[in-house]
């Protein structure tokens, strides 16, 4: 008996042996299949792994620094359902889908809800959390919700970082500032420059840490990611902003426009200060979808009577006095009829006159008097003053201007007499106000410019700037003859709705025919358009050069330049003129003398100084290091008296006498609910100054 039991207990724990023993070897030979034969066996790899570190892009920059375009950091959301406990999902789900409605406001906490609900039930756990990327405002609320306030790994919140582009002045020279697609397709400058813009990729080895998260190795090499440069560009901000607004204004009259455009010029140096493109889109309204003024070359009309007019005058053939006929108001060249819109047409007057009306008859006939037997010598002197000189612009786009020349097959005998008046020759608008701005510049012709420099944390590391096309495109008696004929179109001629006793302007109005198919007139007696106006200011000594320049769809109408253009060259003048001192007589007291001491609202000192410490005072308050404090001048003695205002928890402090925005600041600060009513000062409060109250109180203030 005891032989038997001792040989089933063997029997037992030999079993038991094997049993370990079998599951030893399946486990050594599991972790071997793994290790060498399975296909998902752990690798250096899942260890370790290359990151590229994204670099930030640079901005685009006004010419005074301000931004234009940035980059800001966006984050999408994502959700893990399966991290939550059931508890913590079952007691805030209607809490978060409440708070959730609230921050994307395009469901409601309903609809969230059941969103959620159908989510954790189907076990995504990458699920899209609201319509649109978030900044980091929103993200650290969002971070406080009911569940997600657990953190990724028990709320579930996956928050991916992404770069975003903003222009913190909306629309505001749009194109100029252009865009970049995904597929490297693009405008403006953020496409012409994207390869100093977008910066250098980084890269380091990171390795994975409990909880999947990656952080980078120590000592193991890596290279940094290099931000791209900024910008700095030419535009002025407040010059961009006039000339958008005056032109989508006018462009607003009537619905016959389908675009236009307006651009501004430093004369000194050809940096384009604003710079202004409107197409209609099929809604009607108007975007800055097609840039006209680097890029739409047409036939100008009458801006082009002064390289006409410089080049007779160069050439020795007129003088401003010399006679010309302008006859009835139609004549006939080559076959061809040309007519001027003044009805009985000008008669007899001088060349200045007929600049003065722009007579395309008269233009006509003193170009072929001029160069009749020898056209190519005219075509030649428009070349030698660079008119159709590719400009070589620092943005992508610029169109083809292009002379029609005796040896082309589209010559005829007609040509000679429609180049005096600004027909046979393509040009954009900036090249005619390239034109223009060398007159105005004393006759140097200055490349326009879009870019003043590349920085790199406000360092500038390349610098651009003027760059001379030609020392002189003419003598300097040719440019004080056209220069008066120019100021002579604003005092006596067509653009006398541009005449200011403020400040001098001169330019030239110019309306033209738009060929469409070949043909300037359809069967039905439909005609495109041109308006337009170039010019400077002041005249005397010009700062400014502007070109503006409308174009119709289809019109049975006339548009000229003198009625439609010239209005909006004259509205941007006015806002850069009252945006200049300089050029304003200083206002007159009308003999008032000025207090010895001002009044002063009070206000919040300062660590240093108050703004009296600027102010032209008898005597000065001492108001260092005092934080909100009063001053009052009324005792008698001219020496003003600064009080401290006390600040204590809980009680109204007194803010009679202050300007809304310190009084709001002081009050809100303290937790006080506040309104107003009224403009001024606070002449009094309610309650009363030295009440008790918590905060969250009501405060009504008055302001005189």
């Amino acid at each position: 008996m005891e032989g038997n039991g001792t040989n089933r207990i063997f029997v037992r724990f030999f079993f038991v042996y094997v049993f370990f023993l079998v599951m030893g070897a399946v486990g050594i030979a599991g972790i071997i299949s793994v290790q060498y034969f399975s296909k998902d066996k752990i690798t250096a790899e899942d260890i370790y792994k290359e990151q590229v570190l994204m670099p930030m892009r640079g901005s685009i920059l006004a010419s005074d620094g301000s931004p234009l375009a940035v980059s800001i950091p966006v984050f999408e959301l994502r959700w893990d359902s399966k991290v939550v406990p059931d508890s913590v999902f079952q007691r805030d789900i209607d809490s978060l889908a409440l708070c959730l409605s609230r921050i994307f406001k395009n469901k409601s906490a309903s609809a969230w809800r059941s969103e959620l609900v159908s989510a954790r039930r189907s076990g995504n756990r990458y699920k899209l959390i609201g319509n649109r990327n978030v900044d980091f405002g929103e993200l650290e609320e969002i971070r406080r919700f009911p569940v997600f306030r657990l953190g990724k790994f028990r709320g579930g919140l996956i928050v991916n970082r992404d770069n975003e582009r903003v222009n913190p002045y909306g629309h505001l020279a749009v194109r100029t500032i252009g865009y970049l697609n995904a597929d490297g397709e693009g405008t403006g400058i953020e496409y012409t420059y994207d390869y100093r813009l977008r910066g250098e990729k980084g890269l380091q080895t990171v390795h994975r840490m409990l909880g999947d998260e990656w952080i980078p190795v120590n000592g193991a090499p890596a290279r940094p990611a290099i931000d791209g440069y900024d910008i700095r560009t030419t535009i002025d901000v407040r010059i961009q902003e006039a000339a958008e607004t005056e032109l989508r204004a006018q462009l607003a009259m009537s619905d016959v426009f389908e675009g236009g455009t307006a651009v501004i010029m430093d004369v000194k140096t050809g940096a384009v200060r604003g710079i202004a493109n409107m197409y209609k889109r099929r809604d009607g309204t108007f975007d800055e979808s097609y840039n006209y003024a680097i890029a739409h070359a047409t036939e100008p009309g009458s801006t082009l009577k002064l390289a006409a007019l410089a080049a007779m005058i160069e050439d020795g053939h007129i003088t401003l006095d010399t006679p010309v006929d302008g006859g009835n108001g139609e004549w006939y060249y080559a076959g061809n009829k040309i007519t001027d819109t003044h009805r009985g047409g000008y008669g007899k007057m001088t060349a200045l006159e007929a600049f003065e009306k722009s007579s395309n008859i008269a233009f006509a006939k003193m170009i072929t008097e001029s160069y009749g037997d020898d056209p190519a010598a005219y075509i030649s002197r428009l070349h030698n003053m660079k008119l159709v000189e590719k400009l070589n612009l620092d943005i992508e786009g610029e169109g083809y201007a292009n002379i029609v020349t005796p040896e082309d097959g589209s010559w005829s005998n007609s040509s000679l007499a429609s180049l005096g008046y600004g027909y046979a020759v393509t040009l954009t608008p900036m090249h005619i106000l390239t034109f223009y701005n060398a007159v105005a510049n004393g006759g140097k012709m200055m490349r326009p410019y879009f870019i003043e420099d590349f920085e790199r944390d406000g360092v500038v590391t390349e610098n651009f700037g003027p760059t001379v096309v030609s020392g002189s495109i003419c003598s300097k008696s040719t440019l004080n003859a056209v220069r008066t004929a120019l100021r002579g179109v604003v005092t006596d001629g067509t653009a006398k709705i541009c005449d200011d006793k403020r400040y001098a302007i001169a330019g030239k109005t110019g309306t033209a025919r738009v060929a469409t198919n070949g043909r300037y007139e359809d069967e039905q007696g439909f005609r495109h358009y041109q308006a337009s106006f170039a010019g400077y200011f002041p005249a005397d000594d010009p700062k400014y050069s502007c070109i503006v320049v409308l174009y119709t769809g289809k019109t049975k109408g006339n548009f000229y330049g003198a009625t439609w253009a010239a209005p909006i060259f004259k509205r941007i003048a006015d806002k850069i003129y009252a945006s200049h001192p300089e050029w304003n007589a200083p206002l007159s007291a009308n003999g008032l003398t000025p207090s010895d001491n001002p009044s002063i609202a009070a206000g919040l000192a300062g660590k240093n100084s108050l703004s009296a410490d600027f102010m032209p005072m008898k005597s000065r308050p001492h108001t260092k290091g005092m934080g909100w404090v009063r001053i009052d001048n009324g005792d008698g003695s001219g020496i003003p008296a600064v009080s401290q205002i006390e600040i204590e928890r809980g009680i109204v402090p007194d803010v009679s006498g202050m300007g809304v925005k310190d009084a709001l600041y002081l009050l809100e600060n303290e937790g006080y609910r506040v309104t107003f009513r009224g403009s001024g000062r606070v002449s009094s409060q309610s309650p009363q100054a030295g009440t008790a109250l918590g905060p969250g109180g009501r405060i009504v203030l008055t302001l005189k």
